[in-house]
This record gives structure tokens, sequence and C-alpha cells, in this order.
């Protein structure tokens, strides 16, 4: 089969799909015309399916030949942004836009089903294929990962766009490749009181600007420098009023790693100085939910993203292979690489002359379509590879 005939055949139908999909947006969770649109996609193609409640769709596809079973994914969730384009496939939804590109990871994991389906008696094996939801906050993913329990699958691939790589390229490496994320949020309780008699109160502002001046310390000093982490503390909130003590002081952020060992010391160093500090000023302290690891970084398997690589090179010509550096956005597809071995290529979309190359959650952000064809080769490839 000529993959990268095939690829380019289904262009139009790739970019009417993303299109459509840019058009309707949908927030983390509550994607229910998205699911509708993909399931009447695949009945079109006559592809079996599963729609997993608030975890999103699997779509199988039993090929003619033996060979591996095989997962390949795409996420559907668009942001609670306004779109800031003026094209016309703008945002038809007020307030949401598809300002990441999980829209064009729709249309081309469609696209690549679309061959899979028509030359299926030339695969070897069964393709998953998983649209899932909530990828920005991570609401489906837990889903997602149960209800793949019942699979045998040995590897998986996906793909993301990115604004830091030109349109015509593609990036599939092993390693490391997007950040693992550790979530800062806890609340600091105190007692109120008038700003006059400080020594009547307890002020839980203290403690809060204590914490985050110690946390700088002791990321520059007690992690690897090898390493790195990141530390973004971007939300403090405590009061009303400026002669009014608070009973409660808030501090969230995030911090980014790679290594997985940092990212776990990183998370119990948070943990310690922010317990400590409380209570060394007699607050008591709240840790919420997000105050832990999620998602683990995007590490790809060596074996994996070089197969996929050289077919690639194959299929598309060795230019077509560029260079990015790591992402320090954060992706839930690590929970996938938790269970099989697999890789998360970037897909570039960087076109200054077309208009694309806006920073990922921007209202702004557009894709350069054109190198929709080059994504398809991939996924193509890494299903057809016996």
């Amino acid at each position: 089969m000529d993959i990268l005939n095939e690829a380019k055949k289904n262009f139009d139908y790739m970019v009417r799909i993303r299109r459509h999909m840019h058009e309707y947006p949908e927030n983390s969770g509550v994607e229910y015309e998205t699911v509708k649109y993909i399931a009447s996609e695949l009945d079109a193609l006559g592809i079996e399916y599963v729609v997993v409640p608030e975890g999103g769709i699997i779509g199988q596809i039993h090929g003619g030949k033996p060979g591996k079973t095989v997962l390949l994914r795409a996420d559907m969730d668009a942001l609670p942004i306004q779109d800031a384009k003026d094209v016309p496939y703008r945002s038809q939804i007020s307030g949401v836009c598809h300002a990441c590109g999980h829209d064009a990871h729709m249309a081309m994991l469609l696209g690549t089903m679309r061959i899979l389906v028509q030359n299926k008696e030339e695969l070897p094996g069964t393709v998953y294929c998983c649209f899932e939801e909530g990828e920005e906050t991570n609401c489906g993913i837990d889903t997602m990962i149960e209800a793949l329990e019942k699979y045998p699958i040995d590897e998986c691939f996906a793909f993301h766009v990115y604004n830091e790589l030109d349109a015509g390229k593609v990036n599939i490496v092993p390693g490391p490749r997007m950040a693992g994320t550790v979530g800062i949020g806890f609340h600091l309780k105190g007692k109120s009181g008038h700003g006059s008699r400080p020594d009547q109160a307890i002020n839980p502002i203290i403690p809060a600007a204590h914490i985050i001046t110690q946390l700088n310390s002791a990321f520059m000093n007690q992690l690897n420098v090898e390493e790195t982490v990141t530390l973004g503390l971007g939300m403090v909130k405590a009061g009303e009023a400026t002669n009014i003590i608070p009973d409660d002081a808030y501090v969230g952020g995030t911090a980014r790693f790679f290594n997985k060992e940092e990212g776990e010391k990183a998370l119990e160093i948070i943990e310690r100085i922010a317990r400590n500090t409380a209570d060394s000023y007699r607050c008591g302290i709240e840790f919420e939910k997000r105050n832990n690891i999620s998602p683990y970084p995007v590490v790809n398997d060596e074996k994996t993203a070089l197969k996929i690589q050289k077919a690639v090179g194959e299929i598309c010509g060795e230019e077509v292979l560029g260079d990015c550096d790591k992402w320090f956005a954060s992706e839930c597809y690590s929970a996938y690489q938790n269970k099989y071995p697999g890789v998360l290529g970037f897909l570039g979309i960087r076109n200054e002359a077309y208009g694309s190359g806006a920073a990922h959650h921007n209202g702004k952000f557009d894709i350069d379509e054109s190198g929709f064809w080059l994504g398809v080769c991939a996924e193509a490839a890494f299903a057809f590879e016996k």
C-alpha cells in the first residue's frame, strides 16, 4: 500500500473535519456533541466502537493479517477561551475555542482510520483508536485507561501539534518530550482579628509568605541541579480589607519536571515546608486534591520512537524530520505510556505567512493544516508495522 498517496488523498476530508470541530468546540468533560459527531463518522466508515461514558470513544479495526495490537489516541476537548481569529471557521461558541490543537488531532486520527479500514485486509493485528475526553483537566483519562484494561495492547502512539515546530516537519524522538506537573494548592488556616492587634489573631498571610520564599530556596538547594524542575507560583489569595487579619490564605501554582524521581522529591519538599512552616506559626493547613502529581512526564520509548521515525523518513523523506526542544507543557498521554511502550510525536504547525504560530492556549492560536498528511503517514505506518 502507498501510505503517502493514501494520506494525501484524505487531506480534504481531514481539513473539513478539523474546521467543523473548530467551529463547534466543547470544554473538558462536556464533549457531548463532539462524541456524537465522531460516532457518526465511525458509523459512516463501518467501524465498530464503544462509547465510554465520561471517557470518550474507543474505535476498533481488526486487520486481515496476524499481528500486534496497537493503540492510537487523540484528545477531544477545547478551552474556555474566546476565539480571537478572523477566519471562516472561527468558533461559533462564545468563550470556547480549540486553542490547543485537539481539533487537528481528531481530524488526523479519523483520516488514519479511514485508510486503515479501506485497507484492513492488509492490516496486521488490531488497532484501537481512542478519542479521549477532558485532556485539559485530566477528567477523562482515568476512565479511559480503566476501559482499556480489557484489551491486550502492545504499543501506543499519538501526535500533538506544536507551534514551536515549522509546518511540514515532524519530531519523533526517544526520551522526555513533555513535562510532568506537580500541582500546588493549599489553605493556611489562622484566626481572624483586627489589624491593630495582630497578637490577638493568627495571621495566615505570614506563613504563606515564608513558605513561598522557602520553596524557592529549597528548589535551588535540595533538587538535583542537573535535572530541570521549575516552580511557578501563580496565586496567593487572602483577605478583603487592609485592617482585618483574615482566617484563610491560599497558595497555588505548579512545578514542572521531566525526571520522575525529582518530581516526587519536589512534591515532598512542598508538603514538608508547608506543614512545618504552618505549624511554627500556629496555623492549620489543608491541602487540596490538586496538590499532587498529575500528570507524570511524557517519556518516549526508545525502540518504538526510532521505529516510527525510520518509517516516516522512508515514506515521506528524511527532510520532514525536524528538531525541537522538550515542551514544558504537560499531557496526560503519559498515563498510556505508564502501561504500554509508547510515543508522542510533535507535528509542526508554525507558518508566519499563513498566520499560524501563536502560542497554545491563546485566542490567536491557529494551525497550518498543510502538514496533516505527515501525521497520517506516521500513524498509518505505525499501525501497518508488523
